[in-house]
């Protein structure tokens, strides 16, 4: 039986307006580095991730071009849909022949906004979903309480702040994807998907506070220092 392979997809498919560039966020400069650039980089450097995927809009076409021909491996270019899930569905369709053969196993889903993800947390991530169906990585949201009304109430104990990637079984990934799409449903995030339409688990994975999003441009400047750092 040939080895299955896991895919890694990184959604380069969102505007990103508060940032309050006419340029789409993930394709600003880092580091010397377009960001979204960081987040295939990571990808390429874990064993496992064998297919790796880039969605985009139409029109960053020749932005996409520019930061894969300087990416040393192969990456597939897909169409982002409207919205998030509608991306990460045509995403899953892209490799659904590859899913249904078997020849890919996990998937997993990235913000590509997200350049600061380290290929030890990809690998984390990988494994868990492999041994459980489904893993997210998260910090503790110390900061969030519960609220009766207008009053608060106390910490929201066990609380965290899910990250990305987020991996999943492949097969059950794209049928809980279809039936959503069937069932007009959208999700906030990969995971709340899979929590309405799959039995899958869902593993935690510690992920780390400096794997933050470009939200705003001093998100940048942070990046900048964390990469510059080593």
């Amino acid at each position: 039986m040939a080895q299955t392979k896991a895919a890694g997809v990184v959604l380069a498919s969102g505007a990103g307006t508060r940032i309050g560039a006419k340029l789409n966020k993930v394709y600003l400069p880092v580091a010397g580095r377009r960001v979204v650039a960081w987040s295939l980089g990571a990808f390429a450097r874990v064993p496992g991730i064998d297919v790796l995927v880039l969605v985009i809009r139409p029109q960053d076409t020749e932005l996409a071009q520019e930061v894969l021909a300087s990416h040393p491996g192969e990456v597939e270019l897909v169409h982002g849909g409207a919205t998030r899930q509608g991306s990460e569905l045509n995403a899953l369709r892209h490799l659904a022949s590859r899913i249904d053969s078997g020849e890919i196993d996990a998937v997993l889903l990235h913000d590509g906004a997200r350049p600061l993800v380290t290929p030890e947390l990809i690998a984390d991530v990988l494994a868990d979903t492999r041994r459980y169906g489904g893993a997210v990585p998260g910090v503790a949201a110390d900061d969030i309480v519960r609220v009766d009304g207008d009053t608060v109430s106390g910490a929201l104990p066990g609380a965290i702040r899910v990250q990305t990637p987020q991996g999943f079984r492949a097969a059950p990934l794209l049928e809980a994807y279809e039936t959503a799409e069937r069932e007009g449903f959208v999700g906030t995030d990969t995971s709340s998907c899979m929590e309405r339409f799959s039995a899958l688990p869902v593993r935690w994975v510690p992920g780390s506070a400096e794997n933050l999003k470009i939200t705003y441009p001093h998100d940048l400047v942070v990046a900048e220092q964390v990469i510059g750092r080593g």
